[in-house]
């Protein structure tokens, strides 16, 4: 059996171009999740508002539905909330634990303020530029869960959304 032939300079230029090229349609796709959320946040606003001047502006209460017209109120209610919830937890800033150590490479901002904190920010840069590969895919890789785990919310809201939207008028339909 051999040993596998070392990546020529061209192959490990084209993989770093590539994983340059991921980072950046990741980072991107990241934008338009927290974009997705804004503006289903600001919907959920207009919705709640909506909801609250019936509720404000006249002498309507849910306590005058039937119960199951209650039941489909509250839990359409509920569910608005949760909606709130999760959109809100996809635009929060998510943010890698501090791992970086001496001898690592620099892939996001948090690393090079534990490199700077430890006086070792022009030693990093250094190791960095080594071997950018390194950096490259561990940058990569947490991006690609950020944007993963802000759709799961993103979905969670939207899916919340969509019930409290249909249940509450619902529950008005069948006062």
């Amino acid at each position: 059996m051999t040993a596998p032939e070392p990546a020529s300079p061209t192959a490990c230029a084209d993989s770093g171009r590539t994983a340059e090229r991921l980072l950046a349609d990741v980072r991107t796709e990241i934008s338009r999740a927290d974009n997705k959320a804004s503006v289903l946040v600001a919907t959920l606003g207009m919705t709640a508002g909506l909801f609250s001047a019936l509720l404000a502006g006249g002498h309507w209460s849910p306590a005058v539905l039937s119960s199951p017209a209650a039941g489909l109120w509250w839990t359409g209610a509920w569910a608005l909330v949760i909606s709130l919830l999760c959109l809100l937890l996809a635009v929060v800033p998510r943010y890698r634990v501090g791992t970086w150590a001496p001898g690592q490479p620099l892939s996001y901002f948090g690393d090079v303020q534990q490199a700077a904190r430890l006086g070792r920010l022009a030693d990093a840069i250094a190791d960095t530029e080594r071997n950018p590969s390194t950096g490259l895919t561990v940058a990569l890789a947490a991006n690609s869960r950020i944007a993963a785990q802000k759709h799961q919310w993103i979905r969670a809201g939207l899916i919340a959304f969509s019930v409290g939207i249909v249940l509450v008028p619902a529950a008005l339909l069948l006062g």
